[in-house]
């Protein structure tokens, strides 16, 4: 007999690619547990990934500004609730601060591979009993998706390279010639550049869209993460270094480019079927060259 499990405290990550990542762990645990609502564990940098998810309870946000790095803020809510599992894949031992009848914890946890999806889902391993791992999700409504057509209403067709130029690790940062220089060398595969990312990575995304012969809209500042997915989700293509934009992009299920240089791709490579990656030789992105990249686009199922 199963288990009854009705409510699941949801340890996850900080960053916007490692949310992403957490994601299929998500998946599992509402496909494990349809009736147990999951409250989550997470910071201002990724919350909103979590607005439309339908079987999200709570969410608590942990805020490293504060003293003790906000734990104690956070234990204050948390803890007013007993749980029948709680999965901890941040495993600061905050899981075990917290009322619950079970854990999961990444000490405990039994890998399926090398990939931080891989890794996640070991955590809960011995109640996903070994079955497919899920896709990454980014849960969107129609607002996000109207938001998203109003912004690329004046791009022509409907086949467009999405590009994201800007990190704020100047190592994974690839020449903005060489993004231009590529989008133009397919020119006639794609109508229209779409072009991402924060408010301080404008100055890249305007550097790339001075030199493109195509059509191109700058949403650099102009979009939180949600709308951002939507967007990602018109493309037909995602360029960039490795970065949360490209998990966004696996989890709408385009095809992707990411450009490697301070992490491995077997490691953190973006979730999906259609993702491809370059590698530097040493930790700069910048030293990929333009040949090996559009040799890679050439041979994607775009």
């Amino acid at each position: 007999m199963q288990e009854q499990v009705k409510s699941i405290l949801f340890i996850s990550l900080s960053c916007v690619g490692d949310t992403i990542m957490t994601t299929p762990v998500l998946e599992a645990l509402n496909t494990k547990y349809p009736e147990a609502i999951i409250d989550i564990v997470s910071d201002a940098r990724s919350n909103i990934l979590y607005k439309h998810c339908p079987y999200r309870g709570s969410v608590f946000l942990k805020d490293k500004k504060k003293f003790l790095r906000g734990t104690l803020d956070l234990l204050k809510n948390a803890r007013r609730k007993k749980y029948d599992l709680i999965v901890d894949l941040r495993t600061d031992g905050l899981a075990y601060l917290c009322h619950g009848k079970k854990w999961l914890t990444k000490w405990g946890r039994k890998p399926y591979g090398s990939h931080a999806v891989e890794q996640f889902m070991g955590t809960i391993r011995n109640v996903h009993e070994c079955l497919v791992i899920p896709k990454a999700k980014v849960w969107l409504t129609k607002t996000e998706q109207d938001y998203a057509d109003s912004l690329l209403l004046d791009l022509p067709g409907e086949k467009w390279l999405a590009l994201a130029p800007g990190n704020f690790n100047e190592k994974k940062v690839w020449p903005s010639d060489n993004y231009a220089a590529l989008a133009n060398n397919f020119s006639e595969i794609f109508t229209g550049v779409i072009l991402d990312g924060s408010k301080l990575e404008k100055h890249e995304t305007e550097a790339v869209g001075r030199k493109l012969k195509l059509p191109f809209v700058d949403l650099a500042g102009k979009t939180n993460l949600l709308q951002a997915a939507a967007v990602l989700r018109r493309a037909s293509l995602f360029v960039g270094g490795d970065s949360g934009l490209g998990h966004i992009a696996a989890a709408m299920s385009i095809p992707t480019l990411t450009f490697f240089s301070v992490d491995r791709p077997e490691r953190v490579l973006p979730w999906g079927g259609n993702a491809h990656w370059l590698s530097s030789s040493d930790d700069y992105a910048r030293n990929i060259s333009l040949e090996d990249a559009i040799n890679k686009v050439g041979v994607i199922n775009i």
